[in-house]
């Protein structure tokens, strides 16, 4: 283990987070942390987020040559996105921690905060009282994933709000840390399956699971599912299990990811929805909603409804019968 690490953040405005994040991640295998910007309230206890301010990208990486060559393509890689266009993204700054304060640098970044109109994420470092009715979930994040104010996740919480039914089977496609997964059992779903195409994700989400004392609701595999005929799918380790129908049928299926993904996993992603059942998909700049509705309403899904937050569109509809 090195004993001192490099932060590297860059901030931008929240459409071109998706960019930046994909290029940090090539190189640094500890993951990407989104910083969503916010006020602090109840004693600086709890984050308020403040739509369509610009968003903080931060990654870590070993203070050696490794990281030193992860830097530089970083670097390199944000530079390409400034000439191609990818709209106002700021200089990139570095911070030199030691092994000490690197373990916990990134948990300033995380207060409790309240998504959809009555789940509340409450990170396990922080205190919170509950208000009656409200349901709480402890979360380690970790440095991998953002604190759980994008509007993606706001609105794919309150879509779970009005679409989880006691005892509903729920799949989760893209994890993340397991908020949506944690989400749909905290509000009546016995049974959730979470996939994710990284390790640590399903860490994260086994970890929070259990912290939760929801293990044995929560099957979190590294896997997705099978993408659309004839569609490119983005490389995938040799470990990540691609799976079909035989995974079963899902009262609600929530996708978290992003359009063009959307749209290769359209067919799949129906194909587990019982008729009736409610499709959430998330993680969609406007401008490239088009790009994932189309295929969902090819597939099957039908009353497309959306919930819309700055840039990000959340579309929910039915499996016609």
């Amino acid at each position: 283990m090195p004993k001192y690490w490099l932060e590297l953040s860059v901030g931008a405005l929240p459409e071109v987070v998706e960019a930046i994040s994909e290029v940090m991640s090539r190189y640094a295998t500890g993951g990407v942390a989104i910083d969503e910007p916010y006020t602090l309230q109840d004693d600086g206890q709890v984050a308020e987020p403040v739509p369509d301010a610009p968003v903080t990208v931060r990654v870590y990486v070993p203070d050696d040559p490794s990281g030193h060559e992860a830097r530089s393509h970083i670097e390199q890689g944000i530079w390409h996105l400034r000439q191609i266009g990818f709209g106002d993204i700021g200089e990139i700054s570095a911070r030199r921690l030691a092994e000490d304060d690197w373990a916990n640098a990134w948990k300033e970044y995380f207060h409790v905060s309240h998504l959809g109109r009555r789940t509340v994420i409450r990170p396990t470092w922080r205190e919170y009282q509950p208000h009656q009715g409200e349901v709480v979930i402890d979360l380690d994040p970790g440095m991998a994933f953002g604190t759980g104010l994008h509007p993606t996740t706001r609105n794919c919480v309150l879509a779970l709000e009005e679409s989880v039914r006691p005892g509903d089977r729920v799949l989760d496609v893209g994890s993340g840390s397991g908020i949506l997964s944690l989400a749909a059992v905290k509000l009546g779903a016995s049974k959730v399956l979470a996939l994710d195409v990284t390790p640590v994700a399903v860490e994260a989400t086994r970890a929070n699971a259990a912290a939760n004392g929801l293990a044995e609701a929560i099957d979190a595999r590294l896997a997705t599912l099978r993408g659309a005929a004839g569609e490119p799918f983005s490389p995938l380790s040799p470990d990540v299990v691609v799976l079909g129908q035989e995974i079963g049928i899902f009262d609600v299926v929530v996708a978290n990811i992003i359009a063009r993904v959307i749209a290769q996993l359209a067919p799949s992603l129906l194909a587990v929805t019982r008729p009736g059942g409610t499709l959430i998909a998330s993680g969609i700049i406007a401008e490239r909603r088009h790009e994932a509705e189309e295929p969902l309403r090819a597939a099957g899904l039908t009353g497309i409804e959306d919930l819309i937050e700055g840039d990000w569109i959340t579309l929910v509809g039915k499996k016609g019968s």
